[in-house]
Formats: structure tokens, C-alpha cells, sequence
């Protein structure tokens, strides 16, 4: 069977899942597996994060990236690996790339009590005083998007013959991210290495990522015939896409998708981007093992056995964020 190709990703109503409906529900279920093993994208409507907390959040960001660079120093840890608080310009780049990316980031993880965080090895979240608004807000988001992964993870069990809950418990209290993004600008093009781009081509590490509306075009994903084509959403959707730990917990059946945010026109390269992903994360002690039913005669087992930690640190070490 010829493999179909789109021309622009699918877009489904998540209210089609949680609505009691059956047939919805399954529709839902199969159009969402369809998607994720083509292209391995999807837009997602009715998804619980309101117009007012994305406006509030994306102002809160704002006003941190304006910040004095050696203010915003101040909220770096080097010893966590880049998993909170904030990262700075160039420091992180692309798998098997040594050039930095052309952005600098925020990540917020679980916020949990002091006792919980020790026991499940979780570093605390690392607040900005300056920005007293930003602890609410990203939490507000980290849980809304947090409820919505879970939805879609449950239907993706679904579409792979596994309980609906399969994934509930693995995900609990899992090592998710909230990652606020800003591609700031560059005055003088000629100024940083001819191959930097706001954020190279790569696949993202987590089981599944749910994006925020990103502030302006860029954002591009890798067909399976070498052709990019532009990723948009609707003011009123998310964007949903497979990562390298469902992709190799599916034998590749779900596909985890090469994408890349390209630099815009030479002329408008002095403006910012800002973008706002959460990397949903399971716990760290999840087996990643392929899935029996994902292994036949034509597709044998594409991976060695891991847990989520040990690829989680792996690929950290290749992001250039941890050191050997």
C-alpha cells in the first residue's frame, strides 16, 4: 500500500474523545493513530487551556526574556543539565550537531512538595522574583496541558490494543517540561555561524509534546518523501506530536516526526520568536521496552531495552546539557 502524504497536518476535537460518545470516541481513537503513524502530527481543539491563561503566560515570558541578560544568569543552574530554571542563548543544539541553536529557554517541571520531589529524584523549580506572575501562570498551563497529554495518551493506548489506563500510572508525577522559548533576535545576521538556525532539525526526546500557539511562522516538519512543509495551528488549537520515547516504545509504529523552527527572511531576523512546548514525560522508571504488539515478521524489534532515565540522560549528554 502507498503510503499517503499530506500536504498539512490533521485536526482533530479532543471533545470527540471525552464527550460519553462511543463512536466519537472511537473515530477519535483512529483518525489520532492514522495521524501519528504517517505524519506524526496533529492540531488539537478543545483541549482545556483557555485564550485568557495562553495570553497571560505568553505575557509573563515576555516580560522575563527582556530581562538583562545577567539577570536572567542568575535564575542558571549548570548542575541540573538545563531541566530548570532557565538556559541561555546557544546553549543547546541539535543532535549530532556541535553549532548552538539560536534561542534561549525556561523549563518548569512538576511542582510537587519537598518530600515528593525527593523521592521521585525531581530537582524544585527555580522561580524568577522579578516576574512573580510567571511561577502561576506556567503552572496553571503545566496543568492544563499536563490533563490534555493524559487524554491523548489514552487514546493512543487505545489505538495500539492497550487498556485506555495504560499509560495513566507510567505518567504520574511523570519527569514532564514546560519549556518557554524565546528565538531572540539577531541585529547583525553576519554576527553568529553561517549554519545557526533557531532550532535545528531533530526529534524530541519525551513520549508526547504539546505545543502552544508559536508567535510567528517557522516551524516545519519532515514528510517521508524529503519534502518540509509548514507546520500552522488554528488561534484555538495545540499542535500534538509523537517524541523518540513513544516512537521506540511502538517499534516505530507511531512515528516520531524530524522537525525544525527555520531563521525567518535575512530582513526580519532582528524580531523575536516565542513558542511554548510541554514535553510530557513519563516516569523516569518506565520501561521503554518495544511493544509485543508492535513486533512482527516485518517490522522486528528496531531497539535494545532501556528505561525512560537512561535515555532521558543519553540524549541530554548528545543535546550538549550534561556532561560525561
Amino acid at each position: 500500500m502507498t503510503e499517503k502524504l499530506v500536504d498539512k497536518i490533521p485536526s482533530l476535537d479532543l471533545a470527540d474523545f471525552t464527550s460519553g460518545n462511543a463512536a466519537r470516541k472511537q473515530q477519535f481513537v483512529q483518525n489520532l493513530g492514522e495521524a501519528f503513524q504517517s505524519i506524526g502530527f496533529v492540531a488539537i481543539r478543545n483541549h482545556g487551556l483557555s485564550d485568557e491563561l495562553s495570553k497571560q503566560l505568553y505575557a509573563a515570558v515576555q516580560k522575563f526574556f527582556s530581562l538583562p541578560d545577567d539577570v536572567k544568569q542568575k535564575y542558571e543552574n549548570p548542575t541540573l543539565a538545563g531541566q530548570r530554571g532557565y538556559v541561555g542563548k546557544g546553549k543547546e543544539h541539535a543532535k549530532g550537531r556541535n553549532t548552538g541553536d539560536l534561542k534561549e529557554f525556561y523549563h518548569v517541571g512538576q511542582d510537587l512538595p519537598a518530600a515528593e520531589l525527593q523521592a521521585e529524584n525531581y530537582p524544585a523549580n527555580i522561580w524568577p522574583n522579578e516576574v512573580p506572575e510567571f511561577k502561576e501562570m506556567t503552572l496553571a498551563a503545566y496543568r492544563a496541558l499536563e490533563q490534555a497529554g493524559t487524554h491523548m495518551l489514552r487514546a493512543i493506548a487505545l489505538y495500539l490494543g492497550l487498556d485506555e489506563d495504560y499509560f495513566d500510572a507510567r505518567v504520574h508525577h511523570g519527569n514532564s517540561i514546560l519549556r518557554a522559548i524565546h528565538y531572540f533576535p539577531i541585529e547583525n545576521p553576519d554576527s553568529v555561524p553561517a549554519d545557526a538556525v533557531r532550532a535545528a532539525e531533530h526529534g524530541d526526546i519525551n513520549l508526547i509534546t504539546l505545543l502552544m500557539g508559536a508567535s510567528a511562522d517557522g516551524l516545519q516538519v519532515l514528510r517521508r518523501d524529503g519534502k518540509w512543509i509548514p507546520i500552522t495551528a488554528l488561534p484555538d488549537q495545540i499542535v500534538v506530536n509523537v517524541g523518540d520515547m513513544l516512537s521506540r516504545h511502538t517499534n516505530n509504529k507511531l512515528k516520531s516526526t524530524i522537525h525544525r523552527v527555520v531563521n525567518p527572511p535575512r530582513e526580519l531576523m532582528h524580531t523575536s520568536r516565542y513558542s511554548i512546548p510541554f514535553f510530557m514525560h513519563p516516569r523516569t522508571e518506565m520501561d521503554l521496552t518495544c511493544l509485543d504488539g508492535c513486533i512482527d515478521a516485518e517490522n522486528p524489534k528496531a531497539y535494545p531495552d532501556t528505561t525512560a532515565g537512561e535515555f532521558l540522560t543519553e540524549r541530554l549528554i548528545e543535546l550538549g546539557l550534561l556532561k560525561k
